[in-house]
């Protein structure tokens, strides 16, 4: 069922007559229009058989009035009509009045109703337009005496039409956090919402994403042509300038920049002007509830990875206590054979292939469990050289791998699993480039050591078509995969558990193809 708008409004003046002229405007008491001896003789007058009094416009809204003779009086109509959830939409308000004068007044009511529309109407004033607006709020009106009843009628529809489509588009907004929904729907829903609050505050591009401590922003979605006339890292640049803090909305000329934890919306505006105080207060609880919504999505979204884990964590156990038996059956003939003397190449193989099966497997089965790593001194270089030696053969053999490494660098860590970062990183790589097609196929890993900081930075980089934009953010989540034949999606979410639990970070750009940079701390081998 459809909601009755709030058409009440509350007249404050001192004059009686003031208070009632307005009452009477809004709400005539049409005592005579519809009695049949008065309609009859305007007729015999006047040739006529319209009424004598014609009533209000069926299109206008039916207002109901209060009234106060002062501020101390108007501000308690107004605390009593929050208390029983039925707020005014509009208040008109003369500015000079004994006690309380109208700008007075307006500060006190805004300390408990920053919502209503309020309408000066007076004589003279000795406010500036500037100083009532920067104290009363920018959702204010103004008109002067005397009025004519058409002027009247005319504010108080358009201040109440205002106000209603305010509340409507707020209640949306606020709904935003309370639906339960995937990323998908959650994005086309938020994308909606913007789209009509752009319109609201008059501008055709808008943007939304995330901004990190490091001031990296990761777009979520936009509207408009926003990246093309502004330059994504200079608007970054003017929010880390101003230190704009966190639920705060500001305006910068034509761009409104508004924070809420680590989300942001950049808003061009069509013309340079102030952008009025609902307005701002509007693109607060977008962010806000935006914020909300999308860090409800991601909870559902690790819920259900953490449940997929499980699933897989039970399966996987189930296989490692039927290959275990096998894979140390095929080290065991390595052994028998070497027993009878046999000589061959291939048998140090086997022993490579049957350890690494049961450290993979045992790899998944601690990244499931998030098992803590045992920390010994690793030698980095070394680690990063089994990493490539031990990567997929059909894949690595036919692609060019540049090594600039650094040798005795110790990190603290388990080298099992930093040579499966490798790994995972460089057949990652590999696979991508030879899925491609790519001609001249390089995978560059460089390793570059900062002894001030002691932190090494470990990049591996490809000549292919980099990531994906539409998994470029989540690229580290759980079964997040695309265009890959035999990936399970857990490969990178491994690989930043491992680099996490050695104190390290990882991070990936697009720089002419994909660039993974590993840090982690380290401490040099004398």
């Amino acid at each position: 069922m459809k909601e009755p708008i709030n058409t009440s409004v509350l007249v404050i003046d001192d004059e009686e007559i003031v208070r009632d002229n307005i009452e009477e405007i809004l709400v005539p008491k049409k005592l005579y229009q519809d009695d049949e001896f008065v309609s009859s003789a305007a007729s015999l007058l006047f040739n006529s058989h319209k009424p004598l009094l014609s009533s209000s416009n069926n299109n206008l809204p039916v207002f109901t009035v209060d009234k106060a003779s002062n501020g101390m009086e108007g501000l308690e109509k107004v605390k009593q009509a929050l208390e029983t959830g039925k707020p005014y939409a509009v208040i008109f308000l003369d500015m000079r009045m004994p006690g309380w004068d109208g700008l007075e007044t307006a500060i006190e009511i805004r300390k408990y109703d920053s919502k209503a529309e309020i309408i000066f109407v007076t004589a003279y004033s000795d406010r500036s337009i500037e100083d009532i607006v920067s104290q009363a709020g920018q959702n204010v009106g103004y008109h002067c005496k005397p009025y004519a009843s058409e002027e009247i009628i005319q504010l108080a529809t358009k201040a109440v039409n205002d106000y209603n489509k305010l509340r409507n588009l707020e209640k949306l907004i606020e709904v935003i956090a309370s639906i339960n929904m995937n990323e998908m729907q959650l994005t086309l829903l938020l994308h909606n919402v913007l789209d009509q609050l752009a319109g609201y505050i008059d501008t055709d591009m808008a943007l939304l994403g995330k901004l990190h401590d490091d001031y990296t922003y990761e777009k979520i979605f936009s509207i408009g042509a926003i990246e093309e006339k502004f330059n994504l890292t200079e608007l970054v640049n003017r929010v880390k300038k101003i230190q704009i803090k966190n639920h705060e909305v500001v305006q910068i000329d034509e761009i409104i920049l508004a924070r809420m934890d680590h989300y942001t919306i950049f808003a061009a505006l069509k013309q340079q002007e102030k952008l009025k105080t609902e307005k701002l207060y509007l693109l607060k609880l977008f962010v806000e509830n935006a914020a909300k919504a999308i860090r409800n999505a991601e909870l559902h979204e690790q819920l259900l990875q953490k449940e997929k884990l499980s699933a897989v964590g039970n399966a996987i156990s189930m296989v490692m206590h039927d290959l275990r038996p096998p894979v140390q059956y095929i080290k065991m003939l390595a052994d028998l054979m070497r027993e009878e003397n046999v000589q061959s190449k291939w048998l140090a193989a086997l022993d490579q292939c049957s350890i690494q099966v049961s450290e993979i497997l045992e790899d998944f089965l601690d990244f499931i469990r998030q098992t803590p790593i045992k920390l010994l001194p690793v030698n980095l270089s070394k680690a990063i050289e089994d990493g490539i030696n031990m990567s997929a053969g059909k894949n690595v053999n036919t692609i060019a791998i540049h090594k600039e490494l650094v040798e005795n660098i110790i990190v603290s860590g388990d080298e099992s699993k930093l040579k499966r970062v490798f790994i995972n990183l460089i057949n990652n790589a590999a696979e991508v480039l030879k899925g491609n097609r790519i001609d001249n196929p390089v995978i560059d890993v460089i390793v570059i050591a900062n002894n001030e900081t002691n932190n090494v930075t470990i990049t591996i980089k490809d000549n292919g078509p980099g990531i994906p934009d539409d998994i470029a953010s989540k690229i580290f989540e759980p079964f997040v995969t695309k265009n890959k034949q035999n990936g399970t999606g857990l490969g990178l979410a491994i690989v930043k558990q491992y680099v996490v639990a050695h104190g390290g970070n990882i991070t990936v750009t697009n720089n002419n193809g994909a660039c993974f940079i590993v840090t982690l701390p380290f401490q040099l081998n004398n």
